[in-house]
This record gives C-alpha cells, structure tokens and sequence, in this order.
C-alpha cells in the first residue's frame, strides 16, 4: 500500500509494552466452544492475509502489513519459520495469530487476534494458550510480543494471565489511518 489521498496517514505518539515469557508454564487447554479448531495457513495468498489482518486489525488501526507491498508480504508470510494460525468456528474464521521464528532461538507472537463478533466469549485466551503451546514446542529461549495502547483494552491483561511479562515499556512514533 501505499500513501494515497483516499487513505492518509498521520503518525500518533502511542505507549507501547513488550511482554516475554521464558519458560512454558505448562497451561492446560480445552475448546471453549464446540466446532472450534486451529488450523494453519501453509504460505498462505497475500490476499487472504490481508483478508485476516484487516478483519482483526482495523478496529485496532493496524496498519503496518497494508503498507508492505504485495511482495514483501509474500516473502515474509510465506516463510517457513512464519505460521500462521487460523481459529475457526463452525469452520468460519473467527482470529489468527501468527509465530514468527526468523530470530534465532526466539519466537515472537508477531499477530493476535479475533474478529469482532467473536470477542468476549472465552475464544481469545483459548487461541492465545494454544499459541502459546505450539511455539513451546519448539523449545525457544523465550517467546515475545508486544502491545500498545491502541489494541483491545484487554490485551496486556489477557497476554499477562497466560505468563507473559513486561520487560519494556516505551512511547513509540505509530502510523495510523488520518
């Protein structure tokens, strides 16, 4: 994408956390609703990426995949340290949540989160915990993420309760839509 009179863009000044978990803490996980289920998106299209990152994001004014060309995105989604995790219910899409482990023995949760008709029923800690499982079962020296003020209120705390912990915090310079 890029900047273009239908779509401006301005940049805000936006607090953001970085949380680390560096041990599995060894969470139990169960489906919180019947005909839920995680699939992975093997070298997904770019254009069902984007599909998912605006459904989840735009709410939260993510942005920063939609100023990637068509290229770049292929080249980092379809990557095969980058997984990409579809949650479906009733076989509906209803989140994702992306692993990247290009860093080493690192892994970072590089993207989380559910469609909007899909919050407040239990399916976000149920995607994150499983998320979590599958990037233990790499064994990473830790697994990482952040947040900022701009996503779901409940975002650290849900990331918090599943054993994340802050180990940063900074004001960062975000480009949102104008």
């Amino acid at each position: 994408m890029t900047e273009s009179p239908s779509r401006p863009l301005k940049t805000i000044s936006v607090r953001r956390w970085y949380l680390e978990m560096r041990e599995n803490l060894g969470r139990e996980l169960s489906h919180p609703v019947p005909g839920t289920r995680v699939t992975r998106a093997i070298a997904p299209s770019v254009r069902y990426y984007r599909t998912l990152y605006n459904a989840v994001g735009a709410k939260w004014k993510w942005i920063d995949r939609d100023l990637l060309s068509d290229e770049e995105l292929a080249e980092t989604i379809q990557d095969e340290r980058v997984e990409v995790y579809v949650l479906r219910v009733d076989g509906e899409p209803a989140g994702y949540g992306e692993l990247d482990r290009r860093q080493g023995d690192e892994i970072e949760l590089a993207y989380f989160g559910l469609l909007g008709k899909y919050t407040g029923r239990g399916l976000g800690k149920f995607l994150l915990n499983w998320l979590v499982l599958r990037a233990w079962a790499y064994s990473p020296s830790r697994l990482w993420l952040h947040t900022c003020e701009l996503d779901h209120p409940a975002a650290r705390p849900l990331y918090q309760q599943a054993g994340f912990e802050v180990f940063d915090e900074r004001m960062i310079d975000q480009r949102v839509e104008a």
